[in-house]
């Protein structure tokens, strides 16, 4: 029995999961009330969107292809029109965060149910968190109403993610579950999740590296991945997020890769103040150290391992250091600029942390 003192209030999609799930999508729809879907994707993906399309059937009603990184205004203005004039009374997100995002866009606006396809490890689809960007300005918040109904993991969908993309987004959502294991409203339902992802994540994508296309680890890494993002819609993130957000936002360096390498030095910042968490960490990655076991699965697997190699100029630390201390996050080590300015010098250099 735990002696811990908690609040579990869990809003959570019904998650179809497996090997040909996406079969299963326009029964998902009945079971949901649905016959009228707005098929949403990014470009690139429209051949799987229309894949998508086939398997619906009558129950399609078009198809959106206006999914962009960050989640644009006009987009989702145009693409809220297209759900109205088609009378859809649902979106269907394939593909990675920006196409959920643009569905959790028009949930907001329409408040039509979403069902949620994801192809990559970004974990969006497990939280009610949106953002919208509008005047060059990414606005961010949190309303159920946002939260996709139902969610198809289907791993054989997976199989094309580029293996350096399948690492780093991997090590991305892994950082949502590091961070919920010293989130002030952790629970322990949270925490038993967030090491289980961790776990599957560093498991798999060894095996993804060495076969891309060997479905079972593939499944590992997206069971994986639905656990850590159930973890980020659950609870509280800390400095690493925090940290990632200035430098994508202020500094334009790409997103997973960037939580790729900022991930062991903010677990190392936090190592004496979160032991618990520490060797919870280090007990999934099957290391010594929860710091170095992050960067050694990075490292070995072809990862960036610096901000240098991201293309930050070594000029920009230090305003990056005073963009992360204005509003920090809850931290359970204070969050003070001298540190912080040295922990994005040994992220900017790629220098191994350690716990210790």
């Amino acid at each position: 029995m735990t002696e811990t003192s908690f609040v579990f209030d869990t809003p959570s999609p019904r998650v179809v999961f497996g090997a040909g799930a996406i079969e299963r999508v326009e029964s998902e729809l009945e079971r949901l009330g649905c016959r009228r879907a707005l098929v949403l994707c990014t470009p690139p993906q429209r051949p799987l969107a229309e894949q998508i399309v086939s398997l619906l059937g009558g129950c399609a009603v078009g198809l959106c292809t206006r999914a962009v990184m960050h989640v644009p205004i006009d987009a989702v203005r145009a693409a809220i029109d297209d759900a109205r004039r088609l009378g859809a009374d649902c979106a269907v997100a394939v593909g990675g965060g920006s196409t959920t995002g643009l569905g959790k866009a028009i949930a907001l606006e329409s408040e039509i149910p979403i069902l949620a396809i994801p192809t990559t490890y970004a974990g969006s689809e497990m939280t009610p968190i949106y953002g919208i960007t509008e005047d060059g300005v990414k606005k961010t918040g949190k309303d159920p109403r946002v939260l996709p109904r139902t969610v198809i993991y289907d791993p054989m969908l997976t199989l094309g993610l580029p293996v350096g993309i399948s690492v780093t987004s991997g090590i991305n959502a892994i950082a949502h579950a590091a961070e919920g294991l010293y989130a002030r409203d952790a629970n322990p339902v949270m925490s038993l999740m967030a090491e289980e992802g961790i776990r599957a994540l560093a498991r798999a994508l060894p095996r993804i590296v060495s076969n891309p296309l060997d479905v079972v680890a593939r499944a590992d890494a997206l069971y994986g991945a639905w656990l850590c993002g159930h973890v980020l819609g659950n609870v509280g993130m800390s400095l690493h997020h925090k940290l990632c957000h200035t430098l994508g936002g202020s500094f334009n360096l790409p997103h997973a890769e960037t939580h790729t390498v900022v991930l062991p030095h903010a677990i190392a910042y936090n190592a004496a103040s979160a032991p618990l968490a520490m060797r919870r960490i280090a007990r999934a990655l099957g290391s010594e150290e929860a710091a170095r076991g992050l960067f050694e699965l990075a490292r070995v697997n072809g990862a960036p391992t610096s901000l240098r190699e991201l293309g930050m100029a070594e000029a920009q630390l230090d305003r990056a250091a005073d963009l992360a201390i204005a509003n920090p996050y809850w931290n359970p080590r204070p969050v003070e600029r001298q540190a912080v300015r040295e922990l994005l010098q040994r992220a900017f250099d790629g220098v191994v942390p350690t716990d210790r």
